[in-house]
């Protein structure tokens, strides 16, 4: 359409240009071509500055939007030395929790955060999205002060269309205050002045905070972008679960497992990080993993594992379970003696019963055939290239008994769990 409209104002100024003498050396179509295009830059330009305006931010001199990693890096962009463990204060509607900090502090440390973006010269400006799907996905911005942290961020995010945050009803906004001064610490709590960043998360506003040198901290922004998206995707007809994807031959598999199952073939994963968008059409990382065409990839997994480790010789090698079975077991998890829930372990405000309910209703639907694995069965312990073997083959086969607990008190103890945590179980869902 762009093309058809720039041909047609060239073809229009050339054929004035030809009774008046064109008076440059410019050509009429690169003329009308450069003009056309300063306009749109113009438009999308203060476009950008109500948009940040309306977020408390006015822009001082530039704002810089979506750069790509060599200019982010003639900005002043570096690779920064990485972080982990800092800090992660939540407030909002946390499932089986409290918020850490209250409506009143988070208000203040963003009115805080937006005037010291007000302050500086150039702020920059990424728009990208959690999930590959455009249908189910959660739309982020980023406003930071830094480029290293905008190189950072976009390296975890997956690419958006450049007008989808504008159009998108719910975005989560992240906001990076890596030079500000360390007494906004003090807003939140004494202690967070102490580390040398901290990350502040608002479920119900759908922000989050990232001071200091926390943009360092790729897993503590991982967690707090997955405690937002969460109820987006899920709104949008997703369901975000902390599952690993593994690639067998054409299929993906859906695999839930201990974190030592799953470091032990982490190099078989499709994504080491713990969370995946499953919609009615594919399955999806909700970061990026490298993988330069994740959507051809990721299409609806062929099969569910549970992997579970018990050496109590109560639980079968390989079963197959029934949807039903697969929702109580996603509840329950069973590791070693204790209990694991499939679910994600972070802060969420996603009742994790409904999240096995939305489970269920997937697997019958899409006919997901789900299965649970033990890789700790008497004195053997299956892992590494072992375990993504006997899974492999577990979902090529049909011969797959379904699950049968060999006596102990197992699904007495799995009952006195879940009881605990929940009300009322589903009819549907059982041991």
């Amino acid at each position: 359409m762009r093309s058809v409209l720039l041909k047609r104002l060239a073809e229009a100024s050339f054929s004035r240009a030809r009774s008046n003498s064109f008076p440059f050396a410019l050509s009429p179509f690169r003329y009308m071509t450069q003009r056309y295009l300063q306009r749109e830059e113009t438009i999308l330009s203060h476009g950008l500055s109500w948009a940040l305006a309306r977020k408390g931010i006015i822009v001082k001199d530039q704002a810089f939007r979506n750069l790509e990693s060599s200019e982010l890096k003639k900005k002043g962009a570096t690779i920064a030395e990485s972080l982990s463990g800092l800090p992660v204060h939540v407030r909002g509607n946390v499932v089986g929790g409290t918020s850490e900090i209250s409506k009143a502090q988070f208000s203040k440390l963003l009115k805080q955060v937006t005037n010291h973006l007000s302050s500086v010269s150039n702020v920059f400006v990424h728009d990208g999205a959690i999930g590959s799907s455009s249908k189910c996905d959660a739309k982020v911005r980023v406003i930071s002060d830094n480029p290293t942290a905008v190189l950072l961020i976009s390296n975890i995010l997956f690419t958006t269309p450049t007008r989808a945050i504008s159009h998108d009803t719910c975005p989560v906004t992240v906001y990076v205050a890596s030079s500000i001064s360390e007494s906004v610490g003090s807003t939140i709590g004494p202690g967070a002045s102490r580390n040398p960043g901290f990350i502040a998360v608002d479920i119900d506003r759908a922000s989050i905070i990232l001071n200091g040198k926390a943009f360092s901290d790729t897993n503590g922004i991982k967690e707090a972008l997955t405690a937002i998206a969460g109820p987006v995707i899920s709104a949008r007809g997703g369901i975000p679960l902390s599952a690993r994807l593994l690639g067998s031959g054409d299929s993906i598999i859906l695999l839930f497992a201990a974190e030592d199952i799953v470091k032990s073939c982490s190099g078989q994963l499709v994504s080491a990080d713990a969370g995946v968008i499953l919609t009615s059409h594919d399955v999806a990382p909700f970061f990026q993993t490298g993988n330069s065409n994740p959507r051809n990839l990721c299409r609806l997994p062929a099969a569910l594992i549970l992997a579970y480790s018990d050496s109590s010789g109560a639980i079968p090698s390989v079963s197959r379970l029934s949807p039903g079975q697969a929702a109580y077991h996603f509840l329950a998890g069973y590791h070693n003696g204790k209990f694991i829930p499939a679910y994600n372990k972070g802060p969420s405000s996603i009742d994790p019963l409904e999240l096995s309910k939305a489970l269920l209703a997937k697997l019958k639907d899409n006919q997901i055939v789900p299965f649970l694995i033990n890789t700790h069965e008497g004195k053997e312990h299956i892992t590494g290239a072992d375990l993504v073997k006997l899974v492999r083959s577990t979902t090529l086969s049909k011969n797959i008994s379904l699950f049968q607990p060999k006596g102990g008190d197992l699904e007495a103890n799995f009952k006195s769990f879940l009881s605990s945590k929940f009300q009322e179980i589903p009819e549907e869902m059982s041991f």
